[in-house]
């Protein structure tokens, strides 16, 4: 008997696809949907930590396939800054490359020190939905907050360049907010989504940049862990993890596509309200 069926693993690996690009934590939503439909799957489960490293590394392929040619001209702005053993003023994918580095370091350094510990302390499906409506509170703060307002054609010309204005220590600073996404409920993309704005960036901008910085983030800890599956924790769960990862690939997919053309004319705002309002149907539903 699989202690995850293939069709938990379809719909958990379909949610992880669209809550981990979406800001509305796909850890909170992992913890909190197998309790309202009655499952008897559990977030410190190893053989579901199994099952999560097929999901994430699903979708960080996508993510890389999706921004490939990003990441060719990112690489190859690293390997001329390296070569010449500085930025060069005008090269805005070597300057990109570096925040994506400082961003990334404090982000994976906190994630391998904290995770366990957080999820451990934060492991029950009630906390999960708490930290679902504090999300949406922090939402709508960044965009209550951002440096400056919406304008049409926000999202037109090179966006990368546009990211690439970020100063380091405003890099340093997202990577280290990123900790916070350890916390079941907390959005991962959301934290970096929401300080892009607070920084000036427009909000399909910050998206880009989530998405961007979420690619080595979310493939190295998938990468490191890919020995739970493969071992005794992964038994039972390999084929659901594979259905669950290939759901994940696909609506991961689909999601990005749309959040990119979602924010060129929308906001964070009516993300936070479903956040708010799910915490809330949670947080009653596990009460009663």
């Amino acid at each position: 008997m699989h202690p995850i069926s293939y069709l938990q693993g379809a719909i958990l690996g379909a949610l992880q696809g669209i809550a981990e690009p979406f800001p509305i934590s796909s850890l909170g939503h992992g913890v909190v949907y197998p309790r309202l439909l009655g499952w008897n799957i559990h977030q410190n489960d190893d053989y579901f930590l199994a099952f999560l490293v097929a999901t994430h590394v699903a979708t960080a392929a996508v993510l890389l396939f999706m921004f490939l040619d990003d990441w060719k001209r990112i690489v190859r702005g690293l390997g001329r800054s390296l070569q010449a053993r500085e930025i060069a003023p005008d090269d805005s994918d070597a300057r990109l490359g570096w925040l994506l580095v400082v961003g990334t370091i404090p982000a994976g350094t906190i994630g391998l020190l904290l995770e366990h510990p957080l999820r451990s302390l934060f492991a029950s499906s009630a906390s999960a939905a708490a930290f679902l409506i504090v999300n949406g509170v922090l939402l709508l703060a960044f965009e209550r907050l951002r440096r400056r307002p919406p304008r049409p054609g926000d999202y037109l010309g090179d966006s990368d360049a546009r990211i690439a204005k970020l100063t380091w220590r405003q890099a340093f600073g997202v990577g280290t907010a990123q900790a916070a996404a350890l916390i079941p409920g907390i959005s991962r993309s959301g934290i970096t989504m929401g300080s892009g704005l607070l920084f000036g960036l427009s909000n399909e901008d910050a998206a880009r940049y989530s998405f961007l910085l979420a690619t080595p983030i979310i493939g190295a800890a998938g990468v490191l862990k890919i020995p739970d599956l493969l071992g005794s924790a992964g038994n039972g769960v390999r084929g659901p993890a594979l259905l669950g990862a290939l759901c994940a690939a696909l609506t991961t997919y689909v999601a990005v596509k749309f959040l990119l053309r979602f924010f060129q004319t929308n906001t964070l705002t009516p993300l936070g309200i479903y956040c708010i309002a799910f915490g809330v149907f949670c947080t009653l539903v596990f009460a009663l």
